[in-house]
């Protein structure tokens, strides 16, 4: 049975180990991480027997726009393709997931899906557990991944444990709804990228109109990390499996984690 993190005092040991800027705290402590949130950090860190783990987080767009383009299933085959690789990986026995989503799932009353679990005991997506329903409060919900992010690894870290992440945050538009700017999210973005232990991808599902490049970077991704694939069902799943192939390589020990950094989405593809 997981208990209820200490945020405030992971807030602080991530400032004093260095983890978090005292801009970042101002814009991560201000991220509603409410009860349902905060069951989603999932397994406790000093139950871990391992000296290393990756902990990988996918935050995935669940708006009304998703189930209108007929891409519901497209978004769960790229999801399973990406924890089946993970299942199948040899470093598999330190890896733990977190998938969550940008609005409350129909039935369940929480945007968390799996809360951080052992691969092995992920389930895939299905029509249960993933319905596109909502809206895209873009910046808030990838400030809260920041924050669950950060905040995890610390758990880890305090724990005497080398975490390394690497997260995916999907979205099919632009932000619609968001009380936090981009500037906000870049704030946060830089402090977690500077720590050089998380790698951040993002993927922006065509729509027709909106320029993800700009959108995420303005957020705080690097050019190199950001995927654009077009709106169909074969370019989808390839952005994902592009991601399945970063985070494999990146469970691979320090070696690994330091060649996928280096990739970028660009040594996946063409």
């Amino acid at each position: 049975m997981s208990q209820a993190p200490d945020i405030q005092g992971l807030f602080g040991s991530a400032v004093t180990a260095g983890n978090l800027t005292a801009e970042a705290q101002v814009v991560l402590s201000g991220v509603d991480l409410g009860q349902q949130m905060q069951a989603g950090f999932g397994v406790i860190a000093d139950e871990v027997e391992a000296s290393e783990v990756l902990l990988v987080t996918l935050w995935i767009d669940d708006s009304s726009s998703i189930r209108d383009a007929s891409n519901e299933q497209v978004v769960r085959d790229g999801v399973n393709m990406a924890l089946n690789a993970l299942k199948d990986s040899k470093q598999r026995d330190n890896i733990f997931v977190m998938i969550a989503t940008f609005n409350k799932q129909r039935g369940t009353g929480s945007s968390v899906i799996v809360p951080y679990t052992h691969i092995d005991q992920v389930p895939l997506l299905d029509t249960n557990n993933y319905r596109a329903n909502g809206g895209t409060p873009l910046y808030d919900k990838n400030i809260e991944m920041v924050a669950v992010i950060t905040l995890k690894m610390q758990e880890f870290a305090d724990c005497g444990v080398t975490a390394r992440g690497v997260s995916v945050l999907v979205s099919d538009g632009a932000d619609y709804g968001s009380n936090k700017s981009p500037v906000d999210s870049a704030v946060a973005m830089k402090s977690i990228r500077a720590t050089e232990q998380h790698i951040l991808l993002a993927m922006g599902i065509a729509d027709g109109h909106t320029n993800f490049n700009a959108v995420f970077t303005s957020m705080g991704y690097a050019k190199d990390c950001i995927l654009t694939p077009g709106n169909t069902p074969s370019e989808i799943r390839a952005a994902f499996m592009v991601v399945s192939q970063s985070a494999v390589r990146a469970s691979q020990g320090a070696k690994g984690f330091s060649q996928a950094a280096a990739a970028g989405v660009g040594g996946f593809t063409g």
